[in-house]
Parts: C-alpha cells; sequence; structure tokens
C-alpha cells in the first residue's frame, strides 16, 4: 500500500512539473545592429527600442569576445561559444581559409549553431537570415535557413520588411529571425563612434524597429514575441577590435513571455549566452561544445 501511494505522488508530481512547464517559444526575433557601444546607446534617442525595454531585460556591460571585431562576437552569439571553439578568429574566416578547427562540427565542417540546433530538435521550425555585410554568413551552414537575404550599400529597410512578411507567413510555425545591419558600424567607421553621424545611424535603424513591432502588433503577433536587440562591439574613435570597455561592452537587451520586465541589469553577461537563451526558449538541449549559459536574471520563474 505504501508503495502504490509513493508512485502515486511521483505519478502527481511528474503531471505537475509537466503542466508547469514552459511551452516552447512561438518566435524569436533578433535585432543585431553592428557596433553598437554602450556610450552611443545611452546617446541616441531609441524610443522605440525603449519599448522593448520597458517589457524585458537590459545589461549594458555584456562582454563580447576578443577580438572585438565582427565575425568572431556574431559567430559567438550564434553558437553559444567563443572562438576558441568555434574557431572564427577573423572576419576572413571561411570554410576554406579555417586556422583552427572548430572543436565540433557537422558533417559540412560547420560548428553547430542555433539554427542547427533548432532544425534538428524544433518539429516545422522556420528559420531567416536577413544581413548587408556579405562574409556575415559564412560561419554558418545555410541548409539550415528557410530564407536569406543579403542587401548592398548599406541598405537595410527592405530587410525588416521581408522579416515581417516571413513572420506572417510562418506564424502559425515556431520562428527564428535574425534581422543584421551594418550601418551603424560603418558609419563609426567614417566618422567616428561619438560623432553626431553614428548616433543618427543608430536612431534611424530604431526607426526601422518601431515600423516592425507596429505592424506586429496590427497583426497580433507581438506579445508572444521574444526579441532580442544585440552588438557585437563597440569602438573608439573610428576603429574597434582592442580591449578598451568601449570596445569590449555592449548593450544586451530581451523582452518577450516569462521574462521579467523593466529589469536594468548589472550582473555579468556575455554574448556567447545568447544563443543558450534562444534555445531554452524552444525548449532544446545544448551541444556540449557551447559554453554560453543561460543567466539566472532573465526568466520570471
Amino acid at each position: 500500500m505504501r508503495t502504490k501511494t509513493i508512485l502515486l505522488l511521483l505519478v502527481g508530481i511528474a503531471i505537475l512539473i509537466s503542466c508547469t512547464k514552459q511551452p516552447r517559444a512561438k518566435r524569436v526575433v533578433m535585432i543585431a545592429l553592428d557596433g553598437i557601444s554602450v556610450e552611443g546607446y545611452q546617446t541616441a534617442q531609441h524610443p522605440n527600442i525603449d519599448r522593448l525595454v520597458k517589457e524585458g531585460v537590459l545589461s549594458l556591460s555584456t562582454r563580447v569576445v576578443m577580438p572585438s571585431i565582427t565575425q568572431p562576437n556574431w559567430t559567438s552569439h550564434l553558437t553559444g561559444a567563443g572562438p576558441e571553439q568555434h574557431g572564427v578568429i577573423g572576419n576572413d574566416w571561411t570554410l576554406d581559409n579555417i586556422k583552427l578547427p572548430p572543436a565540433e562540427k557537422d558533417d559540412d565542417g560547420y560548428f553547430p549553431s542555433i539554427f542547427t540546433i533548432l532544425k534538428e530538435q524544433v518539429p516545422d521550425v522556420k528559420t531567416a537570415f536577413y544581413y548587408n555585410w556579405g562574409p556575415l554568413i559564412n560561419p554558418y551552414n545555410q541548409k539550415y535557413f528557410d530564407e536569406s537575404s543579403f542587401l548592398e550599400n548599406d541598405a537595410y529597410a527592405e530587410n525588416y520588411t521581408m522579416a515581417l512578411n516571413f513572420i506572417i507567413e510562418n506564424e502559425d510555425l515556431p520562428t527564428c529571425v535574425f534581422l543584421y545591419s551594418g550601418h551603424t558600424d560603418n558609419t563609426g567607421h567614417r566618422h567616428g563612434w561619438k560623432s553626431a553621424k553614428y548616433i543618427s545611424a543608430i536612431e534611424e535603424a530604431d526607426v526601422q524597429i518601431g515600423k516592425l513591432i507596429d505592424e506586429l502588433q496590427k497583426v497580433g503577433l507581438f506579445d508572444d514575441t521574444y526579441f532580442l536587440v544585440l552588438s557585437d562591439h563597440g569602438g573608439k574613435g573610428k576603429g574597434h577590435g582592442g580591449v578598451s570597455l568601449d570596445e569590449m561592452e555592449v548593450p544586451w537587451l530581451i523582452c518577450g513571455p516569462s521574462i521579467k520586465s523593466s529589469q536594468a541589469i548589472k550582473s555579468p553577461n556575455t554574448i556567447e549566452n545568447t544563443a543558450a537563451v534562444i534555445a531554452k526558449v524552444f525548449d532544446c538541449d545544448l551541444p556540449s561544445s557551447w559554453t554560453g549559459k543561460v543567466p539566472d536574471f532573465i526568466f520570471e520563474n
């Protein structure tokens, strides 16, 4: 009798855990702005990003990986690991130009990204990759993208429209979108990371972010979407790549279902955590080669 009672109790606990388990995310949208320094973020006016901040968690002390340049850092965001694991140590990385072999790779030679994990573990998931710096897509196995779009000459507004259409077309399926623009970084290189034109570039991006938010609200797809606003490095003068805090710290934001709201976080954070957080909201297991983790300051429970 006692054994039967214990078994019933265990079954009850299992049912309770199953009922309270966070459901898989419906969609994740990564808004990726290249070269956003903390000072630039704090100086610029960005009312639409602020709308997301009110709904989520913001860190202004998230560390990037070294070197503080574009390719290693976006790869770290999207693969949950640093260059010592994924092997992308410079902007010139290609499958034909590997200086450090990845710690793990698929049959085609690529280190596992969040897109790989989603395609392998989430039934019917749809993924998209929008960008305007050509080499950016090189570290990822493109067979895991359902849609990708490259725009030349710093153009990016059209990709926001394409991303919106992709989300709406797949509204009933789990969806993960990476929406990148490099125009902010290029403006920093041309005019300086403290220049008025650099600040204006951030504010221009915020306008497009606002249009995306507004349209998703109109069609009822905002409330069940996770948004992340990400960057890969800051800048100093007209460059980056060093180890000053101006280059090594960036804003990092997430909002969405079950995310704490209106939280300004000072706890340590790294861009290697980005993919781990996305994996969690999609209820995916992490590869053993990933070093990122889910910070304890993000979720309500």
